[in-house]
C-alpha cells in the first residue's frame, strides 16, 4: 500500500467540551452522597433561621441586663442582673407566671379532649367527601383576622350576649370579662392546631390494627387505650406544643377578653409600651421562653418526638 506524500497530513478530530459536564459531575456526585445533597437543601434556611432565632436571643438577654436611668428615662448600658433577680423573686411576676401556666395548661388540655373526638370521626368514620369537608370547616377559621374573632368573643360572652342568652333558661350566666373568657377564647383559637397534629396522626393507624382488637374481644375504650392513644400520642404532643406555646405567650386576646396584666405577654407588653423599659420586659420574656425550652425537654425525654 502506497502513500500519497504529497497529500496532506490528516487532522484527528477534536470533540468539543461537551457543555453541562460540570453540572452533570456534581449531580452524579450528589446522587451518590444523600447527606450532602441534604445538607446543601437545607443548608441556607437553617442557616438563616439559626442566624435570626439565635441573634434575637441573645439580643434578648443582653437587653435583659441593661437598665432604665431612672431620672432620664434612657437605657444604660451598664450590666446587671437586677432586673433578672427582680423578675425571679418577685410575687407579682411568681403570681402572673403560675397563672400563665395554669391557663397555658388548661387551653391544652380542653384542646386535646375536643379535638380527639372530632380528629377520631374525621380519619376513621367520615367518608372522603366528609373528610375534605370537615378539614375545610376546621381551616376556614384561620382564613379569619386574629382581631376579628377575639372581639367576637367578647361580644358572645358579655354581659346580655349570646352566651348568656343561650343558658340564662337554665339558671347560667356569662363569664363575662376575665380569666375565664380568656381560657374560653384561647382554646377557640388554638383547637385547629390541635385538631389537625391528631387527624394526622389517626389517618396513619392502621384499620387492621382496630379490626384485630375487635376479632380478640377488645372493646371500644380497650381499643381506644391500647392501641390508638399509644400510637397517636406523638401526635397529640405535637398539638399541645402548638396550644401550649402559643398561649403562653399571647397577650392581644388576653387584653381584649381577660383584662390588662393577667398573664405573662400583659406584663411585656406594659413594660414595653407604658412604662418604656425594656430591659425589664425583656427579663419578663425570659420566663416563658425557659418554661416552653423546660416543657419541650420534658417531652423529649419521654421520647414521644421520636416518631413524628
Amino acid at each position: 500500500m502506497t502513500v500519497d506524500a504529497s497529500a496532506p497530513p490528516t487532522r484527528r478530530a477534536v470533540l468539543p467540551p461537551q457543555r453541562g459536564s460540570i453540572a452533570r459531575r456534581g449531580s452524579v456526585f450528589l446522587s451518590r452522597h444523600p447527606r450532602v445533597r441534604l445538607s446543601l437543601l437545607l443548608g441556607a434556611p437553617l442557616f438563616w433561621l439559626g442566624l435570626v432565632y439565635i441573634a434575637a436571643l441573645a439580643a434578648l438577654l443582653i437587653t435583659a441586663l441593661w437598665t432604665v436611668d431612672s431620672f432620664t428615662g434612657q437605657i444604660s448600658h451598664t450590666w446587671t442582673l437586677d432586673n433578672i433577680v427582680a423578675v425571679l423573686t418577685g410575687s407579682l411576676y411568681q403570681t402572673v407566671t403560675l397563672r400563665t401556666v395554669g391557663v397555658a395548661l388548661l387551653v391544652t388540655i380542653i384542646d386535646i379532649v375536643i379535638a380527639l373526638p372530632i380528629a377520631f370521626y374525621m380519619a376513621k368514620v367520615a367518608s372522603p367527601r366528609a373528610q375534605r369537608i370537615l378539614v375545610i370547616a376546621i381551616l376556614m377559621p384561620l382564613w379569619a383576622s386574629y382581631l376579628v374573632k377575639a372581639y367576637a368573643w367578647r361580644s358572645v360572652l358579655s354581659q346580655g350576649g349570646i352566651f348568656e342568652w343561650l343558658v340564662a333558661p337554665f339558671g347560667g350566666h356569662s363569664p363575662g370579662y376575665g380569666l375565664p373568657a380568656t381560657i374560653i377564647t384561647l382554646s377557640y383559637l388554638w383547637l385547629p392546631y390541635v385538631i389537625l397534629p391528631i387527624y394526622a396522626g389517626l389517618e396513619r393507624v392502621p384499620d387492621s390494627l382496630l379490626e384485630a382488637s375487635a376479632d380478640l374481644g377488645g372493646g371500644t375504650w380497650s381499643t381506644l387505650r391500647l392501641v390508638v392513644l399509644p400510637m397517636i400520642w406523638p401526635a397529640i404532643i405535637a398539638g399541645s406544643i402548638f396550644s401550649f406555646s402559643l398561649s403562653l405567650g399571647d397577650y392581644i386576646t388576653v387584653n381584649i377578653v381577660g383584662g390588662a396584666n393577667q398573664m405573662l405577654g400583659n406584663l411585656v407588653y406594659s413594660n414595653v409600651g407604658a412604662a418604656n423599659n425594656l430591659p425589664l420586659a425583656a427579663a419578663i420574656a425570659l420566663i416563658p421562653i425557659l418554661i416552653i425550652f423546660a416543657y419541650l425537654a420534658a417531652v423529649r425525654r419521654t421520647g414521644a418526638l421520636n416518631n413524628l
